[in-house]
């Protein structure tokens, strides 16, 4: 077998896309990490993932395998694109393995435009999309400010407060991971300061790496699943980014203070106090849960109010019909949550607390929690690249029940620093640039324009080739940006 070495650790190639690095010092399980020789050697290089591949394995309860996507880069405690299953029983949660972003996911529509109608307005829609779409750090103001009542229903309903609202319809839930809504959801563990910072901040993008994209489908790989999606080649789609804004941090500061304590009254040892976690039964994991759950189900409400202001601009720049627009949800998945869910455990069905930190679902056809409209082909998987190159559609395979609980990759995946990027990024007329790559750009200052040029990102491509190679999730579509908004 082929090796790369890590400090003094042989980490073992067991087939093109797929490593593993044996227990050792402490690790309770292997670490498994996706991707081909090429990124692995550069993943060695670059920073100190794979450490925390290895420090998630010696979490409490720990299942089969502490696993990193293609996409992995240096994260809080777990590593973006890391993947942990704890036993229910005897196992952790770890807000760690979450993210401060609770519930950041990508949502993906389609719409009955082609290209070539609107090349020439693309000015005009993307400016409509910056004003109707508050982005950046603190926006605010999408629709009105919610009152104390109707924040704790969005805590507890999510996507479901926005059909009762006329912000969504039924459709939209069967489209949307978990129908837009965790039950376990418990706004008394959310904290007034953080309820406070959501009250305005619903239906807003934020800044940083979140963005609202309009592309283009240019590429389709399988024929058959790419009809059942809505798509067709030239075709309009919008990509939205983004999580739970400020009142998701908030969740997460509030509850790693108390389960950094939690830490050390159950007296749990850890490698990294990143780490930080709770047994899952016990009073301080539960109110983690209750917590995370809401502030994900605020993420999608979230989402689908961007949704719908966006489905507003469309319609007044273009004047044109809903019926000719055709503005349906394909798809909306999260990358950054903890899930209860049955997986096979050495052949055995049993439940398991599934942390996805920067990776998705990838459930198969025929799978129970594989959206209707879906059973035949799979549950899609949206993976945004850059914003100057493409992005992809692909489907969860069986195969990702049996090697990864059910996940796979979410992103391009930083290739270099915020710090780096802007350091460039310095001197360039970053704006003419993306004219020249096709892409119009409306922003709300240069930083963040800057933090997030193509060059900062891993290859999306490469990302996608590995996962549809391991049989994970396999490709369907790509698309290309033609018009972007971010904060």
């Amino acid at each position: 077998m082929k090796r790369l070495k890590y400090n003094d650790i042989d980490i073992e190639q067991i087939n093109e896309v797929t490593w593993l690095i044996p227990p050792r010092d402490g690790m309770l399980v292997p670490g498994k990490i996706y991707a081909d020789r090429k990124m692995m050697e550069s993943i060695i290089k670059e920073d100190e993932s794979i450490k925390q591949v290895m420090n998630v394995a010696m979490l409490p309860g720990i299942q089969k395998y502490s696993i990193a996507m293609p996409d992995i880069h240096w994260g809080y405690g777990f590593p973006i694109g890391g993947v942990a299953a704890t036993d229910m029983t005897e196992g952790v949660i770890s807000p760690g393995g979450v993210g401060y972003d609770i519930n950041c996911g990508v949502r993906l529509v389609r719409t009955n435009i082609k290209y070539p109608q609107i090349k020439e307005s693309m000015e005009a829609i993307t400016k409509s999309l910056f004003q109707n779409v508050p982005t950046g750090v603190g926006a605010s103001g999408a629709i009105r400010k919610l009152k104390p009542a109707e924040m704790e229903a969005v805590l507890s309903k999510g996507a479901r407060w926005c059909v009762e609202n006329g912000y969504a319809t039924d459709e939209d839930l069967e489209c949307t991971e978990e129908k837009g809504c965790m039950e376990m959801a418990n706004p008394d563990y959310v904290s007034y300061r953080a309820k406070e910072r959501g009250l305005n901040q619903v239906g807003t993008l934020g800044s940083g790496n979140h963005f609202l994209e309009l592309e283009m489908v240019t590429d389709i790989y399988d024929a058959q699943a790419a009809e059942v999606l809505g798509l067709f080649p030239g075709q309009i789609v919008m990509m939205i980014h983004c999580g739970s804004r400020g009142l998701g941090h908030q969740v997460c500061e509030d509850h790693l203070r108390v389960l950094n304590q939690a830490t050390r009254k159950y007296g749990i040892k850890l490698p990294d106090r990143q780490l930080a976690c709770a047994p899952i039964q016990s009073e301080e994991g539960q109110q983690y849960l209750g917590a995370m759950a809401a502030a994900a189900n605020f993420a999608w409400a979230n989402r689908q109010i961007i949704m719908h202001q966006a489905k507003k601009s469309f319609l007044e720049t273009f004047q044109i019909s809903e019926a000719d627009l055709g503005f349906h949800l394909i798809y909306d998945v999260c990358h950054n949550i903890a899930k209860v869910e049955s997986h096979d455990i050495d052949g055995e069905m049993k439940d398991v607390c599934v942390h996805r930190k920067g990776a998705t679902r990838a459930f198969p056809p025929n799978h129970p929690l594989t959206p209707a409209p879906y059973q035949e082909i799979g549950q899609p998987v949206l993976i945004p690249g850059d914003m100057g190159r493409y992005s992809f559609i692909s489907l969860g395979q069986q195969q990702s029940m049996l090697e990864s609980f059910g996940s796979s990759c979410h992103g391009a995946g930083r290739l270099k620093s915020r710090h780096k990027a802007k350091k460039e990024g310095r001197g360039k007329d970053l704006m003419a640039e993306m004219r020249k790559m096709g892409v119009v750009v409306q922003a709300r200052g240069m930083r963040t324009v800057a933090e997030e040029m193509p060059y900062a990102y891993k290859d999306v491509h490469q990302v996608v080739d590995v996962m549809h190679k391991a049989g994970i999730s396999s490709k369907v579509a790509k698309l290309v940006p033609v018009g972007v908004i971010k904060g």
